[in-house]
């Protein structure tokens, strides 16, 4: 299902959800939908400045979303006010799900930042993972969130290989 230009632009609901329960919902801007990668445009949606130490995440930040309905992650292009890069945020997640003006997504813990001149490259979240008990409760889905972690470290550690998944 390929998003027209009538469709372009409407609003839809992000919730992202996390043991079961709804972590954050946010409005976006749809941008794209080629019927198996959804694209959103929204604002930061956290409260106040969210500093990781190696990026910080603040009001007038702006993050392009990319959802997939048959990968186990979302990428997310992150700028500033101005419009220069920060750099991708990614998140491993169930296949995203859009039904009606709802884009659901199952975040499962792990996550990996890129900065924008690709000289830091890391995996986050690794022990919440492991405390989070997927390995136990559903070993399938544990054994594709960890190859989705490796994959997108593979794309984000060679020259445009994120950007390629966002083209």
């Amino acid at each position: 299902m390929s998003v027209n230009s009538a469709e372009q632009g409407r609003p839809l609901d992000v919730v992202l959800v996390k043991g079961g329960r709804t972590k954050i919902r946010y409005e976006a801007e749809l941008v794209a939908d080629d019927g198996t990668r959804i694209a959103v445009r929204a604002p930061w949606a956290g409260v106040g400045v969210r500093d990781f130490g190696f990026v910080r995440f603040e009001p007038g930040d702006v993050f392009t979303e990319y959802y997939w309905r048959d990968r186990w992650y979302a990428v997310k292009e992150v700028r500033d006010a101005s419009g220069a890069l920060k750099g991708w945020y990614c998140d491993i997640t169930r296949p995203a799900t859009l039904s009606g003006t709802e884009l659901v997504v199952e975040d499962l813990d792990l996550d990996l930042w890129r900065s924008a001149d690709g000289t830091d490259v890391r995996r986050l979240d690794e022990d919440e993972f492991a405390e989070s008990g997927l390995a136990d409760t559903d070993p399938e889905a544990a054994t594709a969130a960890v190859a989705a972690l490796d994959e997108l470290e593979a794309f984000a550690t060679v020259a445009g290989g994120l950007e390629s998944l966002l083209a």
